[in-house]
């Protein structure tokens, strides 16, 4: 069986970014506890790690001082500062106290879950509150504050690592794609709904990186209600060849779960048993994995899938029925889902006419450029 960690802190669902925001912390502590409940964290083959606060050494592998700096002051209240300038205010990035502390320990988790897998303790570390793929080096975007991955990913740079991120998160991975778009030794990938639907508005096949990086960003923009089987069909026409071409020391997701078709911000189709499939492949990739959590904003959903995500992670196969404490606590009774969104065959064929030309473009474009080890 292989080796997992999961990476938290009951700090991480203490605050939020307010009441009315879709971002609720309460979907971590859920998802916690239904792994509790199933006895996730009774083996020794499936460690539970504390997360910690980043440093501010950490913070500095890609944010600005001046932007950290900004962060911890208007955390604390204090005035003076234009919140404006870091993209805060009203909206999706709202601020609010101690919003430093509880950002800087989902950045923390993610350095703890990479230490782990580096010293080889474990295979495979699961962050689940992380995965803020859109925060940029000087301001906030999408929820984000600070940039856990693109810091993971700089840290393994330096460790002298290749590194293949697989973003499948329903908005595009903007953050991190931008912080590699000229680096041959990082391999990002992101499928996400077209930016012609859903924010961020960018992602689209032409975007393939530039200089020495060219060719090593692949997009799959999809388009909305693209269900299982056009989304786990296009993966596994894409995905397996790249990442086996590329040959990465180490392999980085961020596994949103937004792509369900309950989810409420977005508009894909994607069941329990996609996004297994999905988890599942990358699994078969990943000679060493780093794992973050994303998006995800229905809370019957978000717990399931990621409760699945881990089982994938650890070779863990948890049975249907879900452990009567956490049933009757929430209400939910089965861990997969049962029924599948009706759609149209008309609306289901342009989704497939779609996925198909975005596939056979980056057939012609990434997979020819991407080089392996020399």
């Amino acid at each position: 069986m292989t080796k997992a960690a999961f990476i938290y802190s009951e700090k991480l669902w203490e605050r939020g970014h307010g009441e009315a925001h879709p971002l609720q912390p309460e979907r971590l502590k859920r998802t916690y506890e239904l792994l509790g409940a199933y006895g996730a964290f009774d083996s020794e083959d499936s460690l539970l790690v504390p997360a910690r606060q980043a440093t501010l050494e950490e913070l500095g592998l890609f944010h600005s001082q001046e932007y950290i700096t900004a962060v911890q002051k208007l955390s604390r209240g204090e005035e003076g500062v234009n919140a404006a300038r870091y993209n805060f205010g009203s909206g999706d990035n709202p601020i609010f106290a101690g919003m430093y502390e509880t950002e800087a320990l989902k950045l923390g988790a993610g350095m703890v879950a990479l230490e782990l897998v580096l010293s080889g303790e474990v295979e495979v570390a699961f962050s689940f509150a992380g995965g803020m793929h859109h925060a940029r080096p000087a301001y906030a975007s999408g929820f984000c504050v600070f940039n856990d991955v693109a810091v993971a990913i700089h840290k393994m740079l330096a460790e002298g690592l290749r590194v293949a991120y697989i973003d499948i998160d329903v908005h595009h991975g903007d953050g991190v794609q931008a912080a590699f778009y000229d680096n041959d030794r990082v391999l990002t990938i992101s499928f996400h709904e077209s930016g012609y639907h859903l924010f961020p508005g960018s992602g689209f096949v032409e975007e393939i990186g530039k200089g020495v990086g060219r060719g090593y960003a692949v997009n799959l923009p999809l388009a909305p209600y693209t269900d299982d089987e056009t989304y786990v069909w296009a993966f596994q026409e894409i995905v397996p060849l790249l990442v086996q071409k590329f040959d990465p020391d180490i392999v980085v997701t961020q596994l949103g779960i937004d792509t369900h078709y309950q989810d409420p911000l977005a508009h894909l189709c994607l069941t329990t048993e996609g996004y297994v499939a999905v988890v599942e492949t990358i699994k078969s990739l990943a000679p060493r994995w780093l794992s973050f959590g994303g998006g995800g904003y229905e809370l019957d959903v978000v717990p399931r899938a990621w409760t699945l995500a881990y089982g994938v992670m650890w070779d863990k196969e948890f049975p249907d029925e879900i452990p009567s404490p956490y049933a009757d606590k929430y209400g939910l009774t089965t861990l997969r889902d049962h029924k599948k969104p009706f759609l149209d065959d008309w609306v289901r064929d342009q989704a497939r006419s779609q996925a198909e030309v975005g596939v056979e473009t980056l057939k012609k474009t990434v997979l020819r450029s991407i080089q392996g080890r020399e």
